[in-house]
């Protein structure tokens, strides 16, 4: 079944400063939208309004038609990769796992060097490795639509091979939004993409738009 996703009419100020004004993006099952920023120009943000842990009070976010109101997601709607590490440093692995209902061996097919540490609590792996497990659980979570603040940093990058192929084949049941730095990386998985330009949304229709919107000074 298609879910639909759609996000309009959100401002968000801090003070005197307008970080978002007029935003506008969509999503759906079986689409990757990709989301790109200079820093401070307010992704995270936008991330948050719609998970619901950012609240402000002009704002339009639907699912399937309908207006979310509040600040609670439920997780079968709507799961969320922060930037920062999440997960309690003292959990098992195995724990980790069974709290998000996730096969263990599956992971372990993407990253077999992994398997030794079923036992270990997280703290034992690097912070590249937490990272590694973090955005695999929310990626492959039984969810609606998954949004991924920054999954490629900190992470090797024959460890974002992997990941790229693991959000192709998830999108397939879900929708994801993507927003990272390592835009190359961004732009050969999205199949939409805006850029957040003064507060506002632009939809790139190709490489030369990242140009124009100052984003990159010269096409890739």
């Amino acid at each position: 079944m298609k879910h639909f996703l759609e996000i309009d009419g959100i401002s968000l100020n801090f003070g005197n400063k307008r970080v978002l004004q007029d935003i506008f993006f969509s999503n759906e099952t079986g689409k990757l939208t990709g989301l790109l920023g200079r820093n401070g120009s307010g992704k995270t943000c936008l991330l948050n309004i719609v998970y619901g842990s950012l609240k402000v009070n002009d704002k339009s976010v639907r699912l399937d038609g309908e207006t979310i109101f509040g600040g609670f997601r439920k997780p079968q709607n709507f799961r969320y990769l922060p930037q920062f590490s999440f997960i309690p440093k003292n959990l098992s692995i195995s724990r980790v796992f069974k709290d998000y209902e996730l096969d263990f061996s599956r992971f372990c097919n993407f990253f077999p060097e992994f398997k030794k540490y079923y036992k270990s609590k997280l703290k034992k792996l690097s912070s590249g490795e937490q990272r590694i497990i973090e955005i695999y659980i929310i990626l492959v979570s039984k969810t609606k639509f998954c949004m991924l603040d920054e999954p490629f940093s900190q992470v090797m990058p024959i460890y974002i091979e992997i990941l790229k192929k693991i959000i192709n084949t998830e999108k397939e049941n879900k929708g994801i939004i993507i927003t990272d730095q390592a835009y190359q990386h961004v732009i050969t998985i999205c199949d939409d993409l805006y850029v957040i330009l003064n507060g506002k949304t632009f939809l790139v229709k190709n490489i030369e738009d990242l140009v124009t919107y100052g984003y990159i000074t010269k096409p890739i």
